[in-house]
């Protein structure tokens, strides 16, 4: 079975940043894309990033592009979210799933698996 853990939420103040990590369990990770997604209180959750499995295409949402960057260490089996610039839309729940195809994904029902999600909270 496939499971992943988040980690490296918290509660940051408007313009700082913070690095999300996703550490996934399952035998071939290299063949899977990974995305991130967030969900604030009261909206649907929405596509932040992904990136493919071997090569290493990377997908961001127009609202995080500039600001976020996504990264995978195949050796470890996770990935990373470096978030710079922090802005209090940003503030969410935020869960990395796993899609088994090795492409760039976008589409939200194409995932497979999805962690528990860990919690950003950005102060204006």
């Amino acid at each position: 079975e496939v499971q992943l853990v988040e980690s490296g939420g918290g509660l940051v103040q408007a313009g700082g940043s913070l690095r999300l990590s996703c550490a996934v369990s399952v035998f071939t990770f290299e063949d899977y894309a990974i995305g991130w997604f967030r969900q604030a209180p009261g909206k649907e959750r929405e596509g932040v990033s992904c990136i493919s499995g071997k090569d290493g295409t990377t997908y961001y949402a127009d609202s995080v592009k500039g600001r976020f960057t996504i990264s995978r260490d195949n050796d470890k089996n996770t990935v990373y979210l470096e978030m710079n610039s922090l802005k209090p839309e940003d503030t969410a729940i935020y869960y990395c799933a796993v899609a088994q195809v090795p492409t760039v994904v976008t589409t939200t029902r194409r995932y497979d698996y999805w962690g528990q999600g860990t919690q950003v909270t950005v102060s204006s």
